[in-house]
């Protein structure tokens, strides 16, 4: 199978903001921007999956239109991490303390008080286990920088917690609005 994995457009938020699960908009121009982009490299007739999150669900809406997808399904498990009390926080407002107690346990740290990158890579596993039964041959997702180096990391067979670490040791290089296609 193969997955088109599409980063959201760039968020409306303050560089240097740490916004995991926050529900932040994408100005028009970014939207628009990402989704001309897009819709000249995407097939048509596939399906096509997204975090609800509205930096997500509002393009995979406008693409679904566009190509048109054989279904749009929105799905909990491709949200971005959740950082607790971090959200919305600039990155160097958050204690050295903080910042250096996850990164001595980046597998199970919970950032905030919210969700650690083992949690988030068994819903992202989940998601592509059941993803991968459905035996598409070609599916679009449309999702967030941590949920594609976890979908990355997956494609090696560790177990999740050595996907966890290996994902959140791995610089993404995926840009905003940009697709990486993976085949699993």
């Amino acid at each position: 199978m193969r997955l088109i994995l599409i980063r959201h457009p760039a968020p409306q938020v303050t560089d240097g903001t740490c916004y995991g699960r926050s529900d932040v908009a994408v100005a028009p121009h970014e939207m628009s921007r990402a989704r001309a982009s897009l819709l000249a490299t995407l097939p048509a007739g596939v399906p096509l999956y997204a975090s609800p999150l509205r930096r997500c669900a509002d393009l995979a809406t406008l693409l679904a239109q566009d190509l048109p997808a054989t279904a749009l399904h929105l799905d909990t498990r491709l949200a971005e991490m959740d950082f607790g009390t971090w959200e919305m926080r600039p990155w160097h407002a958050i204690a050295r303390a903080e910042i250096d107690a996850w990164a001595a346990d980046v597998a199970y740290y919970r950032p905030g008080g919210g969700e650690n990158v083992v949690a988030m890579a068994a819903r992202v596993d989940a998601f592509l286990g059941e993803l991968l039964r459905e035996q598409h041959e070609t599916a679009v997702i449309i999702c967030h920088a941590g949920t594609i180096r976890l979908l990355s990391a997956l494609q090696t067979g560790l177990s999740l917690e050595d996907t966890a670490l290996l994902a959140a040791r791995s610089a993404h290089k995926i840009t905003y609005g940009a697709a990486l296609a993976l085949d699993f």
